[in-house]
């Protein structure tokens, strides 16, 4: 089936307002058939609402939202059997298995029984999940439910998956593996739509990214591009034994040609566009009392862009999201 230009998501002037909070704000965008579009912001920026709307879960107070060219922004639903969608949070239910829980799913679009059962166990075997198939969906662990909550998402093998925050609270092998397994989906044709918190996974995985912050869209673009205007730079990353202090203002006057931030406690970040000295300024910033721990050059990456365009450090959106247990 082919969509028209291509574009399976076409949002216009989308607008969501809760009592006096404008959550999203005239957004417009498109995803095209196929794409890896990334959705990022800081906790309260409108990802999660914005999902919602396009999934049919929230209706907007205006705008339109057109899925593989069906109008939904009056019915919001007549679109579902092209979309799979995986909240933030599991919507399975605990007290049956694992299969039970994905046969179930595949019911609710209509899947005949023997399709359904073939289906449930093709998807426990590519999720990494047959031994668990027949133990009750609440035993799992956190990285267990994640992808049984994805395959739930994909049993009726939709054009369009959303993720929203799939990797939030689990372990790094665990998020590995479904980076992986999301990688795949991508691979095979799914277009996907990922609202995430971490930065380096949206570089790693979209095609595309938008930025949103307070209900407003204030970047959108490929990846390659958003990162171009810092590819050049020089960058050094120190970390220090004690606390830095304010040294920033006193450094940036001290050397002129080079840009002090302090993204974290006991972290400060040198950018420059010629090569950094790193030997003279560790000298520098021991006799200033700081006790240099470890100087490393880094790449600049789509971090650095988020930072530079939302004045919003990505560590402290990652320390808050899962502090919040990936609720935003």
């Amino acid at each position: 089936m082919k969509y028209q230009d291509e574009l399976v998501i076409q949002v216009n002037d989308l607008t969501k307002r809760f009592d006096d909070v404008l959550a999203v704000d005239t957004v417009n965008f498109d995803v095209s058939r196929g794409e890896f579009f990334g959705f990022l912001g800081p906790n309260g920026a409108g990802k999660t609402t914005t999902i919602n709307m396009l999934t049919g879960l929230a209706r907007p107070d205006s705008g339109t939202i057109l899925i593989g060219g069906i109008d939904c922004t009056k019915k919001p639903r007549t679109a579902q059997h092209l979309i799979g969608v995986v909240p933030d949070e599991s919507n399975l239910y605990p007290e049956l298995t694992g299969f039970e829980n994905l046969s179930f799913c595949a019911a609710l679009y209509g899947i005949g029984k023997c399709q359904r059962e073939e289906r449930s166990r093709h998807l426990l075997k590519t999720f990494d999940l047959v031994k668990a198939a027949d133990r009750k969906f609440g035993g799992y662990s956190k990285g267990m439910k994640r992808k049984l909550t994805i395959a739930a998402g994909i049993i009726h093998e939709p054009e369009i998956l959303f993720l929203d925050e799939p990797t939030t609270g689990i372990d790094v092998a665990s998020a590995r593996q479904l980076r992986q397994l999301i990688a795949d989906l991508h691979g095979n044709g799914t277009t996907i739509f990922l609202t995430t918190h971490y930065i380096e996974e949206a570089e790693r995985l979209c095609d595309r990214i938008a930025f949103i912050v307070s209900g407003h869209i204030v970047a959108i673009d490929s990846v390659t591009n958003l990162i171009q205007p810092v590819q050049a730079k020089h960058v050094v990353l120190f970390s220090f034994a004690n606390t830095v202090g304010d040294y920033a203002a006193l450094l940036n006057e001290t050397y002129p040609g080079l840009d002090f931030t302090l993204p974290g406690p006991g972290k400060m970040r040198v950018e420059s566009d010629e090569s950094i000295r790193v030997g003279p300024l560790v000298r520098y910033l021991e006799d200033l009392g700081l006790e240099v721990q470890e100087a490393r050059r880094v790449q600049p990456s789509l971090e650095d862009i988020f930072v530079r365009i939302t004045g919003i450090e990505a560590e402290s959106m990652r320390k808050e999201t899962e502090k919040a247990g990936g609720r935003k």
